[in-house]
């Protein structure tokens, strides 16, 4: 995150951080026009326990003369703790809307909107649970990323300073099975029955979810999942650009495997079609981008062939199905369905 946070600091933070937190004056002494006099005047003094060394050896952003305006230098613990929730939530915001509307408005099926099950005002209410998310969330995972950028995790940025030569390629697929792992675990341990309801039906709720229900997580979900990702960092090596990849790849996918378009046929990836299915069962396909722990753990269930043809996936008898199967699945998990259906009020409207 240091790469991150050297380029919101050049092209941000510094003019900010200049204006709130400017740098204090100083009186010093200066000859005056009388032979035997002098005269005082404030000057703002730089910073001087702050010197500039770049992120990343591939490339360096001078510093202007902002970095040197504030009383909080660019290395102050507390500047940069405030920095990165800022760009944690923030950025984390424009992510989300960015992929989720990108997939909202050129690959999701708006049929869906006629599904049985389907909310109404969804889309408002998970926008909603998101804003109101992110922000709690950014506070639990700013530890992480400050530590990293002081130096704690295991972040290197030459591509030779790798354990060896092969690690740089193969640090993806070992990041990838190392959280998929993990989150699993975790993504079935919030079905525990003394979890479920408080940390992971906010989750839930959305039974035919959006690309927006992506991040639409109660934030204790939402941070649990995501502690393999950061945890990762500080237990193996990983190259600095490839941890930004990957951060991206993340919320990307996680857009991805909630935007109903089910093209991923394969037994191995865990894809929209798998990830459905969990919406509409709760007890199966837990894992995030493999089934293999799914496998192993006895919860995969392959999604209907009817998922992957457009006529039949949007059908009425399909859609009958996955209702009278859904209410038989929240009525022995949660009791009482406390959802207010779209379908339900169309017929009452009419």
């Amino acid at each position: 995150m240091d790469i991150v946070l050297e380029g919101f600091d050049t092209f941000l933070f510094d003019p900010l951080y200049a204006l709130v937190f400017p740098a204090r004056p100083e009186l010093q002494a200066f000859p005056s026009s009388s032979a035997n006099a002098t005269r005082l005047a404030a000057k703002v003094i730089p910073s001087t326990q702050w010197t500039y060394q770049p992120s990343t050896k591939y490339f360096s952003l001078t510093p202007g003369k902002y970095a040197y305006m504030s009383a909080l230098p660019r290395d102050n613990i507390y500047r940069q703790a405030l920095t990165l929730y800022l760009i944690t939530w923030c950025f984390g915001l424009v992510v989300y809307f960015v992929c989720a509307s990108l997939s909202y408005y050129f690959i999701f099926d708006k049929k869906t909107f006629n599904h049985p099950r389907y909310l109404k005002n969804q889309i408002r209410m998970e926008i909603r649970q998101t804003m109101e998310s992110l922000p709690v969330m950014a506070i639990f995972t700013t530890p992480f990323f400050l530590a990293e950028v002081r130096g704690y995790g295991r972040l290197y940025d030459s591509f030779a300073d790798a354990p060896f030569v092969w690690y740089n390629p193969l640090q993806f697929p070992f990041f990838l099975l190392f959280t998929d792992f993990w989150i699993y675990w975790i993504h079935r341990g919030l079905h525990h029955p003394l979890i479920y309801k408080t940390f992971h039906k906010p989750h839930h709720k959305w039974i035919m979810p959006t690309p927006y229900a992506s991040h639409a997580f109660h934030p204790v979900d939402g941070f649990s999942q995501s502690l393999p990702y950061h945890i990762f960092a500080f237990v193996f090596p990983l190259q600095k650009f490839a941890y930004v990849a990957l951060f991206i790849f993340i919320n990307v996918w996680t857009v991805l495997i909630h935007d109903g378009e089910y093209v991923a046929t394969s037994t191995i990836i865990n894809g929209a079609a798998c990830h459905t299915g969990h919406h509409l069962s709760f007890s199966i396909n837990y894992g995030q981008y493999t089934t293999l722990w799914d496998r192993i753990g006895g919860t995969y269930r392959p999604p209907s062939a009817e998922l992957f043809n457009k006529e039949t996936k949007m059908s009425k008898k399909l859609w009958d199905k996955q209702t009278k199967e859904m209410d038989e699945i929240v009525k022995r998990v949660e009791g009482d369905d406390d959802r207010t259906y779209g379908a339900e009020e169309r017929k009452k409207n009419r």
